[in-house]
């Protein structure tokens, strides 16, 4: 006969610890998804995993759409999304939050996305997926090629075209017209001046108009008259 006794007023049940754990974790996970970017940084800095979590949930998507237009490719995108929360991670020490989160979380994403574009591997790769995209043939029109918004029509004639402009015309435009991050925010994420990001978005622009009139002769033309 086992000598363990049934557990008595005087004790805890064997499992009521465990269930207040799980009850803390959960409680503690909606409490996180309430929070801003910037507490949960701060939390995750100083150890909070369910903090950090919240974080990679909440930002992902965004991380995952700029590194696609960045690089052109999807699956390339969510590799690099993977190094961006890595890195994220590990420099969280560096964080200030004095400034945005999303605006040092771009600057690293952004970062990333173009060193990868500028390797022998991903330029192949970048220029395979444009070939792809270019055969495909487009069902609608788009309204304003330059003014980019989350329109699939327009994303896919964008990366048509986007492998005409260099790693930070693609970047700066990508931010400005898909993010609708200002040209302030843009020369932080990308380190430059605010000139700087002016000019590679005007050139990023006529670049961009000109092998769409290429693609599409008197494509601005008919926008013009509807």
């Amino acid at each position: 006969m086992s000598d363990k006794k049934p557990p008595t007023p005087e004790g805890p049940a064997p499992y009521k610890e465990p269930m207040e754990l799980v009850y803390s974790e959960g409680r503690r996970r909606v409490e996180a998804a309430e929070e801003s970017d910037r507490d949960l940084a701060l939390q995750a800095r100083a150890g909070d995993l369910v903090a950090f979590e919240t974080l990679v949930g909440r930002k992902t998507p965004v991380v995952v759409g700029i590194a696609r237009r960045i690089v052109g490719d999807r699956e390339d995108a969510r590799d690099i999304a993977q190094m961006v929360f890595l890195r994220v991670w590990g420099q969280l020490d560096r964080f200030d939050p004095t400034y945005s989160f999303n605006t040092w979380l771009y600057r690293i994403a952004t970062n990333l996305s173009i060193d990868f574009l500028r390797s022998a591997r991903s330029r192949e790769r970048a220029h395979g997926a444009t070939l792809q995209l270019v055969r495909q043939r487009e069902e609608s029109s788009i309204l304003d090629a330059t003014r980019a918004a989350e329109d699939g029509e327009l994303t896919r004639l964008f990366e048509r075209v986007s492998h005409h402009l260099s790693a930070k015309q693609k970047a700066a435009f990508v931010l400005r017209e898909m993010q609708d991050c200002d040209t302030r925010e843009i020369a932080e994420i990308l380190q430059c001046r605010e000139s700087t990001v002016r000019n590679h978005l005007f050139n990023a622009r006529r670049i961009l108009r000109r092998e769409i009139e290429r693609l599409h002769p008197g494509f601005f033309g008919r926008m013009r008259t509807r």
